[in-house]
């Protein structure tokens, strides 16, 4: 191989190098503001590691053009074969040789102006192996007590929250272990589980998130494999176990694709993916990379999950159910649960926005802490697809509505633009289809999804059921952005008393509205659930038709309260309920 493929192999390496670097360094700062109690930089800070990876990318793009200059493209594309093998050795050995696969990629992708897939110049689904998902001990985890079994579990709590206590200096190690131990019994003994059959393990780093800490392992008992997890809060000063989740549906919530991303050291990403994965096997790989913050990495494994089932099934890409949106075409394929969403080239009216606007509202939810109520977005460019995978129906929505994003070519199609996003079932189709019981707990939370929103400082603008979805768990979530809001730019009033007949009568408003006007008294008109559920959300969320909610929380963002939104049913929780005379927390009472 000559210079250039050295070079340029390694010039990517050392810029990819540079970005991990500066992650891991982020990431473990998060334990000394957690002890700190520094939530805002460690907002500050999630913010910092989600830029880092375009920052690098674009800046070594950007320098990989200047240097290839206006020499001869094909040439370049030609010699970029060597560079890509080259690329290969020197990366064979190395623990996080998946994560920089994905930056070559990235690289490369944008230096040659790739359509679709170049699998000559990039690493492509037949590179990457499928990783193998076992239930052995990782090491990236530790067995409690040094894996020997027959201990008592109150012994093995006690251990593992002694082991953490350089990182997490526990107010009290003894009430922690007995209260969380006591939590962990009465689990197994409903599962019939012994404890002296017990096996603990538990991940070496520590998990964090906004202002909360997470400790994730494992309890094995013959074949049997339960979840773990020991959620530690800091409040003045005081860090104690607030909560234990033992159930895989728990712990899925909390690794939610609504949810921020986590901070976690990891020392070798690939048996972090294989441990997580085996207490939580419905998740995909690329949902559990990106939920430890590898966010692009978990991009790049969603296109290979979805090329895979593509080949693997006769499935097509069809419109998704549901109302049609104002601003987006969306469709989806049965073979994953995923869909695609296309931002339309005109739209009708009343919907005044622009292409650049929605854009932007995808950026600020990717920035923003999403409170386990906004849906995480993967924006792709350029993909290409066999036309035969699109349904007729599909292919003329695209020619009239996003005519210029859709391209047409021979037996293929190219989407120059679109994000993906989980696949979830539509709360207008969900209340139509589902019994009153299940309604009713979904309509429930549709108000606390609102709340959680608001703690947030998001106010969704739109709240018409069509706009949100419900989860495999029940939990209902925020997808439509074109006309979210920080909830601090809007102005919450009530409404003028009318003057005489005429305007009470009238289909428009009598008053003036400005720009980010809102008048929750209007809620009433289209945020009631059906008519016999109506009485008990008003008794539960009544408060979101008046300006004081809303105000209120205005008044605490505008402080600079940094508001955490806890990730799990207050049942959960251990009994220390300083939380409530905090008045740090908003919690979620369902």
């Amino acid at each position: 191989m000559d210079r250039m493929d050295h070079f340029f192999a390694g010039y990517i390496l050392k810029a990819f190098d540079r970005y991990h670097q500066s992650f891991k360094e982020i990431t473990r700062c998060t334990g000394m503001k957690f002890r700190q109690a520094d939530w805002q930089g460690i907002k500050d800070d999630a913010v910092e590691r989600l830029e880092l990876y375009s920052r690098i990318a674009d800046t070594t793009v950007a320098e990989i053009r200047g240097m290839l200059g206006e020499t001869d493209s094909e040439q370049n594309l030609a010699a970029w074969k060597n560079v890509k093998g080259r690329f290969i050795e020197i990366i064979s050995e190395r623990y996080d040789f998946t994560l920089a696969e994905t930056f070559f990629n990235s690289v490369t992708r944008r230096v040659f102006s790739v359509m679709g897939v170049n699998p000559e110049i990039e690493f492509t689904v037949s590179d990457f192996k499928i990783p193998l998902i076992e239930e052995k001990p990782c090491p990236i985890c530790s067995a409690y007590p040094d894996g020997y079994q027959g201990a008592s579990i109150g012994s093995v709590i006690e251990n593992i929250l002694s082991a953490f206590s350089k990182q997490l200096p526990f107010a009290d190690i003894p009430g922690d272990s007995r209260r969380t131990a006591e939590a962990v019994r009465t689990h197994l003994e409903q599962r019939g589980i012994r404890q002296e059959d017990l096996r603990v393990e538990m991940a070496d780093s520590v998990f964090y998130r906004q202002k909360a800490a997470y400790l994730v392992g494992r309890m094995q008992a013959g074949k049997r494999l339960e979840p773990l997890v020991l959620c530690i809060l800091n409040i003045e000063g005081k860090i104690f176990v607030d909560a234990v989740l033992l159930e895989t549906a728990e712990v899925s919530i909390l690794f939610s694709f609504a949810n921020a991303y986590f901070h976690v050291d990891v020392s070798v990403p690939g048996e972090m993916i294989n441990f997580l994965k085996s207490i939580l096997p419905e998740k995909r790989v690329s949902e559990i990379y990106t939920a430890i913050g590898y966010y692009k990495h978990g991009k790049a494994e969603l296109f290979r999950e979805l090329t895979r089932s593509l080949d693997q099934t006769s499935g097509r890409f069809e419109i998704a159910p549901g109302q049609e949106g104002m601003v987006m075409i969306v469709f989806t394929v049965p073979a994953i649960n995923v869909v695609f969403k296309v931002i339309k080239e005109r739209f009708g009216a009343p919907k005044k926005t622009t292409r650049e606007h929605i854009r932007n509202r995808y950026l600020l939810v990717f920035r923003h802490d999403r409170a386990g109520r906004l849906v995480d977005a993967q924006e792709f460019e350029h993909l290409r697809f066999d036309r035969a995978l699109f349904s007729e129906q599909l292919i003329r929505e695209f020619e009239k509505k996003a005519p210029n994003t859709f391209i047409q070519s021979g037996s293929r199609i190219i989407i120059r633009h679109l994000y993906t996003e989980r696949r979830l079932t539509p709360l207008d189709i969900y209340i139509r289809q589902n019994p009153p019981e299940s309604v009713k707990e979904v309509m429930i939370d549709y108000g606390w999804a609102i709340k959680e929103l608001a703690a947030s400082n998001i106010f969704p603008g739109d709240l018409f059921f069509k706009n949100f979805g419900v989860t495999r768990r029940g939990r209902v979530v925020f997808y439509d952005y074109d006309e979210l809001l920080f909830l601090t730019d809007c102005k919450f009033k009530k409404l003028p008393e009318p003057r005489d007949d005429d305007e009470i009568m009238s289909d428009e408003s009598w008053f003036p509205v400005g720009e980010n006007d809102v008048f929750p008294e209007e809620f009433r008109k289209f945020l009631l659930p059906p008519k016999y559920l109506q009485h008990e959300f008003e008794r539960v969320h009544g408060d979101l038709f008046g300006v004081d909610f809303w105000r209120n929380m205005q008044k605490k963002h505008e402080a600079g309260e940094v508001i955490h939104i806890l990730p799990y049913r207050s049942h959960r929780r251990l009994g220390l309920h300083i939380l409530e005379d905090s008045g740090l927390y908003y919690l979620n009472q369902i």
